[in-house]
């Protein structure tokens, strides 16, 4: 008699605060593999991170919802897993979170999780035996750019190449058409919108690129092929780059506007339309934090303590003698909330753009923990594994710009936040000192905030305090 089984559909789950939607980046698994609870089967890239997805059951993988480059929305489907009966049972007695890989399936989590609520055809569906999967299924894509017949950023379906030579001709000819191509067009089919944005960016025309796919459809490595082919043989009516007098045609270059740097961009625009910002800065002679710095480096070679330490403690100290900074504006309710604890985020640069790590509850830690946080949270963040709360949260932002040999900058506010400290170059210039103009160690600070929150003269308030304690660190031990 023939084993059934019973098919789950598992969706992606929420995040994390604010994201609605992640890009597949590879998957772990394919069709027919058998997985266990918390398995890892995907790696997203959110809006903040790229974050491994792992899967709440166990079985044989049936289906894989999307193709790497493809955006899948929070609560779409993501991998469909066909549970033997028996074990869906156990399964569902025992329960599973949908959740993100470091937060667990245990009991401790299970309490917290919102009541999932069953859709129509969503986590069960129809039984089914234990033999291989059946076609694949056509499912909902964007495209990157205009088709032929078809209007640009319209939307049509996509379906696996790599199960499509399994068909038969009938269904082929079916999916490809669902996909925006005929059976008898003249006209190429590609199915996977990655093919269309790398043809589309380097400007390839895939009328005239060659398929080496099943039924005729134009893969990646054929459009790899037309682009290397297009860099050796220059065009008709283009001077050669040596010629006498000529120069190389320019190309334009496009961009997608995604992932981190989409998140970047819609955050960064928020704070403009929102806030509205005032920035405030001083010169400070910093050679006796710079002092303070390398002789605590002599004493505790192994604490890792550098100036980013540093200035991360002064602004602790400046929130606590300024806590109307520590806040953010409830838009809805028309009201500041001033926060009880500080939540501190620094700027980091990435490969995948800019990001703000947070470190939480900055307040209670010691100078030696505070750097070490700060170099496990950057370390993170280069290697692109920095969690959802490691990103959100923030109550205040230091932005050390003096690390790419700038003196100044107005930085945007990291929106909802009420204000961030900027720290441009610690460089040798000379300065007054003691009746004598010497070579100090100085820098700039600027200090941005939310004119919502407070005046100029908290704003000052807090800055001078901060530009007192770089100057003399015996301020800051006063008030630590």
């Amino acid at each position: 008699m023939t084993a059934t089984a019973t098919e789950q559909v598992f969706r992606l789950p929420d995040l994390g605060e604010g994201l609605t939607e992640a890009e597949i980046l590879q998957w772990r698994v394919s069709v027919g593999d058998v997985v266990a609870v918390d398995q890892v089967v995907v790696e997203v890239e959110t809006a903040k991170a790229a974050v491994d997805v792992p899967v709440p059951i166990a079985g044989t993988v049936v289906r894989l919802y999307g193709e790497p480059g493809t955006s899948v929305a929070v609560g779409a489907p993501l991998i469909a897993v066909a549970v033997p009966d028996e074990r869906y049972r156990e399964e569902e007695r025992a329960g599973s979170g949908n959740v993100l890989v470091g937060y667990g399936t245990g009991s401790s989590r299970r309490s917290r999780r919102r009541p999932r609520v069953k859709r129509p055809g969503s986590e069960v569906s129809r039984p089914l035996t234990a033999a291989p999967p059946g076609p694949a299924t056509v499912k909902p894509g964007p495209v990157g750019g205009a088709l032929k017949g078809g209007a640009a950023g319209a939307v049509v379906p996509s379906v696996s190449t790599s199960r499509l030579a399994a068909l038969p001709r009938a269904e082929a000819d079916a999916a490809l058409r669902l996909a925006g191509r005929g059976a008898g067009e003249e006209v190429p089919r590609v199915i996977s919108p990655l093919v269309r944005r790398l043809a589309e960016e380097h400007g390839i025309d895939l009328a005239l690129v060659t398929p080496s796919g099943p039924r005729g459809v134009v893969l990646r490595r054929d459009v790899e092929a037309a682009i290397a082919a297009s860099d050796e043989t220059p065009a008709a009516d283009t001077p050669a780059a040596d010629a006498p007098g000529t120069w190389e045609a320019p190309q334009v270059e496009r961009v997608p506007l995604q992932g981190v740097r989409r998140a970047i961009a819609d955050k960064l625009s928020r704070s403009r339309r929102e806030i509205p910002d005032a920035t405030t800065w001083v010169d400070v002679d910093a050679t006796a934090l710079v002092e303070l710095k390398d002789g605590i480096r002599r004493a505790s070679p192994d604490a890792g303590i550098g100036m980013l330490a540093l200035l991360a403690r002064i602004c602790v100290a400046g929130l606590r003698r300024f806590p109307e900074l520590n806040a953010y504006v409830d838009v809805e309710r028309q009201e500041i909330v001033r926060l009880p604890y500080v939540n501190l985020g620094f700027a980091a640069q990435t490969d995948r753009g800019l990001v703000v790590p947070v470190v939480h509850d900055a307040h209670r830690l010691t100078l030696a923990e505070l750097a070490a946080r700060l170099r496990e949270l950057t370390a993170a963040a280069r290697d692109g594994g920095l969690t959802p709360r490691q990103l959100t949260g923030g109550t205040f932002t230091l932005n050390n710009y003096g690390v790419f040999g700038v003196d100044g900058s107005t930085p945007i506010i990291n929106h909802p936040e009420a204000a961030m400290l900027g720290v441009g170059r610690i460089a040798d210039r000379p300065w007054g000192f003691e009746g004598e103009v010497r070579l100090r160690k100085v820098a700039q600070l600027s200090f941005t905030f939310d004119h919502r929150v407070c005046d100029g003269g908290v704003a000052g308030g807090f800055l001078r305090f901060v530009a007192d304690c770089v100057e003399r660190p015996e301020v800051l031990v006063t008030h630590l």
